[in-house]
């Protein structure tokens, strides 16, 4: 139970918020409680797009107690009608007199416009109280919502010295079972799952969220929602019997290809095909390729699972936003595949420095979270 503080009930926010890990997409992970009498009575989180908000569960749990209550929200409730009315005006209309926001909406269509007409209605309102963490709640939204792109993570299992496959493009497995069921868990967090094509034609991977791997009560509803599959083709080599076109969703080839016989017999196996511009090396532009998945996929959080060649390039590129880098106690030798291909580095001047945010044990395997300094 969270502490009776402001800081404890939104913490206990942010706590209801998570429950909306994998299910609310591509909408945001929010929770809310109502607080009266310096008792909690209403709470709520958002479960599913299209759905009721955090605030309309917790009025609907209050009821009549929500009249003079503090409402503690992780986000700025939303002043506009989508496929559900404004939270705030609902609020206001339950007789809320005291709104604690940890963070602004990025979204442009509330930005402030949500806190402006609690204000306008005389409600008190508060907003930055734990922050932080209301951020780290939801990177892939706020990245959508600011700079037009979805929050890249690039998730690779590696050796103790860091290679990733033998030489041959065996690769399975080198992490135990407790790592890859954290693996099932940022699929299923995310909106896609990128791969480049060479992946897919040693590996023929199927890049699926599968239920029985999650460790999850809920893994069968939330494997329902597969995430969008993303594979980079410059020149459209991806096999025709691929796994992964016989799986249950979607999935979209990236290229820059203008073979039209070659796109039909993609579509025709059950591919997607969206032609983007060819970067000044003639592969498929990656900036482009993000800033299609955020504006037409509604894509917050890509997780890329590849091999060496695209995660370099996506690392040259300042694209990856954060690795989580699974590191097994084995060791492949010097003739196996590395973990990036960053051509060109030949100074100390030139290494490409990390932050390292947490390592942890994983089952018999070790977890590395860092960010890459992408001169931000």
């Amino acid at each position: 139970m969270a502490k009776a503080t402001p800081e404890g009930w939104m913490a206990r926010a942010l706590q209801l918020a998570r429950h909306g890990l994998y299910t609310s997409d591509p909408n945001p992970r929010v929770g809310c409680v109502l607080v009266n009498g310096g008792h909690v009575v209403g709470e709520g989180w958002h479960r599913r797009a299209g759905e009721a908000h955090a605030e309309i569960h917790a009025l609907r749990a209050a009821g009549d107690n929500a009249r003079g209550a503090t409402a503690y929200v992780t986000l700025e409730p939303c002043a506009h009608h989508g496929r559900t009315g404004p939270c705030a005006q609902a609020l206001i209309d339950a007789g809320v007199v005291t709104v604690i926001v940890a963070m602004q909406d990025p979204n442009s269509l509330v930005a402030g416009r949500g806190l402006a007409m609690l204000r306008e209605a005389g409600v008190s309102v508060e907003v930055g109280l734990l922050e932080d963490a209301a951020r780290a709640l939801n990177p892939g939204f706020i990245a959508r919502m600011s700079r037009d792109r979805p929050f890249v993570r690039l998730k690779m299992a590696m050796s103790l010295d860091g290679r990733t496959a033998m030489a041959s493009g065996e690769s399975q497995w080198i992490t135990g079972p407790s790592a890859r069921t954290e693996v099932q868990r940022l699929r299923a967090r995310s909106s896609a799952i990128m791969t480049g094509v060479e992946s897919v034609i040693f590996d023929n991977s199927r890049l699926t969220l599968r239920a029985d791997q999650l460790g999850l009560e809920d893994g069968e509803a939330i494997a329902a929602r597969q995430p969008l599959r993303v594979v980079v083709d410059t020149r459209l080599r991806m096999p025709l019997a691929a796994a992964c076109l016989r799986e249950p969703g979607r999935t979209l080839i990236a290229t820059c290809s203008d073979d039209a016989a070659r796109r039909q017999s993609l579509e025709e196996a059950g591919a997607q095909i969206v032609v983007l511009a060819c970067d000044r090396t003639g592969r498929v532009d990656l900036e482009a390729l993000l800033r299609y998945l955020a504006s037409q996929e509604s894509c917050n959080e890509v997780l890329l699972e590849t091999g060496a060649t695209l995660a370099g390039a996506m690392l040259d590129a300042g694209l990856i936003d954060e690795m989580q880098l699974f590191v097994a106690p084995t060791l492949l030798g010097g003739e196996a595949r590395p973990l990036f291909a960053l051509p060109g580095l030949a100074r100390m001047a030139q290494q490409r420095a990390l932050h390292i945010d947490d390592i942890r044990a994983v089952g018999h395997d070790w977890r590395i979270i860092a960010r890459p300094d992408n001169g931000a």
